[in-house]
């Protein structure tokens, strides 16, 4: 009878705390599991690449998220690193195809990582960079024809971003390759993955945005042999899985 007695409070604990778990909203599934979901989703998509950074919430309005680095040896994904955190744009993720000049929301899809920026004439990486200089700017006026493009020296843009600033911003900063090729007027620019303005991470007017360590660690790891490129966008419209472009 004690018995009996004792297995039923239990059994009421592991209810209760399993209902705890369910009304708080705290998903039981580790973030690893949920970027090899997001892959496994998405496998035709990544059939050519072996690095990748998967960045993906749970809500998307919300302009945090999270980053996992996964490595392909063979026909195996494993997680590279412990999931990040990550800033994104103010407004959250924008809807597959969605994205807009000036909505403050990070585009959802599949993009290469291309050019990257540095402050520093040196920097531990097997991926090649620019150092930047006063002259370098990124094209953010629509009405340009060099919009979403890097340009060094003058330009009759109206608006660009300084690719060398005053603050820690864009000491590294890679090109996540969104509307570039083709370039459509007004579906967004300067889509970028660089740093935090300090220690905590903040959100953004659409780039994914880590600490400094994190980005060291990363650009360290980065081949450009294994072609390393980014998922992005909500667990949700990840997971139902992202429609190659012909």
């Amino acid at each position: 009878m004690i018995k009996s007695i004792i297995y039923f409070f239990l059994f009421q604990s592991f209810v209760v705390c399993i209902f705890n778990v369910s009304a708080s909203g705290i998903d039981p599934e580790t973030q690893e599991k949920k970027a090899f979901r997001i892959v496994k989703q998405n496998a035709a998509l990544l059939d050519s690449i072996n690095q990748l950074l998967v960045v993906f919430n749970e809500t998307a309005e919300r302009n945090l998220a999270t980053l996992v680095a996964m490595e392909k040896k063979g026909s195996q994904w494993h997680v590279a690193s412990a999931p990040m955190q990550a800033g994104i744009g103010r407004k959250g993720f924008a809807a597959p195809n969605a994205k807009r000049e000036g909505d403050n929301q990070s585009p959802t899809g599949f993009f290469r990582l291309g050019k990257m920026f540095c402050y520093e004439k040196e920097v531990d990486t097997k991926m090649p960079f620019i150092q930047s200089t006063p002259e370098d700017k990124w094209i953010d006026d629509p009405n340009s024809p060099d919009y979403n493009r890097y340009i060094r020296g003058t330009t009759n843009a109206k608006s660009y971003e300084k690719l060398l600033l005053n603050g820690n911003d864009y000491r590294y900063c890679m090109v996540i390759e969104y509307n570039t090729h083709p370039v459509v007027k007004g579906n967004g620019s300067a889509i970028f993955l660089h740093l935090s303005e300090g220690q905590e991470i903040n959100s953004s007017s659409g780039c994914v945005v880590i600490l400094q360590k994190d980005m060291e660690q990363l650009i360290k790891w980065m081949n450009p042999e294994l072609k390393p490129s980014i998922l992005m966008g909500t667990k949700k419209d990840l997971i139902s899985g992202l429609k190659i472009k012909k």
